[in-house]
C-alpha cells in the first residue's frame, strides 16, 4: 500500500508522464522513473522500474488512441516494428533484474544524453509526410525494433525515447508521425517488461493505477501542445531533446558517487 502522500505525489508524477508521452511519444520512462525513486519516494529502483513500466504502458495507450483519431500513425511500419521488439524486451528486461540497481539508472541516464545529441543532430530533417511498409525499410524497421525492444526492456522503459528517432532512421517519417507510431511499440514493450518485472513482485499496483489516473489528464494536454509545435521546424526535436538532458544530467549527479 502508498501513503496519501505518495498517492498525491504519485498523481502529480503520472500528469507529467503523460503530458511527456502525448508531447513527444517517450520520456514517459525517463520521467517516471526517477520520479518514483526521488519524488514518490520509492526505495528500490526495481519495484520503481516495474510500476514505472505499467504506468508507462497504459498511458502510452490512451495517447496512442488520441493520436490515431488525428491521423498521425503510420500502423504498418509501427506494428512490425513493435512486434520485432517484443523478443528482445524479453531478453532485456530479464538482464535487467540482475543488474544493480543504481548501475542500471546510470547506464540509462549515458544512454539518454546519447540520443538527445542524435535528436538535436536531425532537428532540421523534416522528413516524409506518409510513409507505409515496403520491402526497403522492412529489414531496418526490425532490426532497430529488435535492438530497441531489447534496451527498453533492459532498462524497464517503454522506450518512446529510443523508438522515435528509430523510426525516423528506419523509414524517413517526419517526428510528427514518429511520435504517434512510437506509441504502439512504448505500450506493446511497456506490456512486456511490465509482465516480467510482476513475474518477479517488483511492482506497486496502487501507485501505478494512480499514475495512469495523473496521466490521462496530461496526455490530452500534451497531444495538443505536440499539434501545435509540430507547425514549427524542429521545435519537437529540441524539446524532445532538452526534457532527456535535463532528466539524464539529474540522474546522474544523483548516483554517480553511489556505484
Amino acid at each position: 500500500m502508498i501513503t496519501m502522500m505518495q498517492g498525491a505525489l504519485g498523481l502529480v508524477s503520472g500528469v507529467l508522464v503523460g503530458f511527456s508521452l502525448g508531447l513527444v511519444g517517450g520520456g514517459g520512462s525517463i520521467l517516471a522513473v526517477p520520479l518514483m525513486v526521488y519524488v514518490v519516494g520509492v526505495p528500490d529502483a526495481h519495484v520503481a522500474i516495474g510500476t514505472s513500466a505499467i504506468a508507462v504502458a497504459a498511458n502510452a495507450a490512451i495517447n496512442l488512441g488520441n493520436h490515431s483519431r488525428s491521423g498521425n500513425v503510420h500502423w504498418s511500419c509501427a506494428l512490425l516494428f513493435a512486434a520485432a521488439g517484443i523478443a528482445g524486451a524479453i531478453g532485456g528486461s530479464t538482464l535487467g533484474k540482475l543488474v544493480d540497481g543504481n548501475n542500471l539508472l546510470v547506464m540509462f541516464a549515458l544512454l539518454m544524453l546519447v540520443i538527445a545529441g542524435l535528436m538535436l543532430r536531425t532537428r532540421s530533417n523534416a522528413g516524409l509526410a506518409r510513409v507505409d511498409i515496403s520491402m526497403a525499410n522492412m529489414p531496418a524497421l526490425m532490426a532497430l525494433g529488435l535492438v530497441t525492444g531489447t534496451l527498453s526492456g533492459f532498462f524497464g522503459i517503454g522506450g518512446g525515447f529510443l523508438i522515435v528517432p528509430a523510426l525516423m532512421l528506419a523509414t524517413g517519417m517526419a517526428i510528427m508521425s514518429a511520435i504517434a507510431s512510437s506509441l504502439v511499440a512504448v505500450t506493446a514493450f511497456g506490456i512486456t517488461t511490465a509482465a516480467n518485472y510482476a513475474l518477479s513482485g517488483m511492482i506497486s499496483w496502487w501507485l501505478a493505477l494512480v499514475v495512469v489516473l495523473g496521466g490521462i489528464v496530461g496526455g490530452l494536454a500534451g497531444s495538443g501542445s505536440a499539434r501545435h509545435l509540430s507547425l514549427r521546424p524542429g521545435a519537437l526535436n529540441i524539446v524532445f531533446a532538452s526534457i532527456i538532458i535535463v532528466v539524464a544530467l539529474y540522474m546522474l549527479a544523483r548516483n554517480i558517487y553511489v556505484i
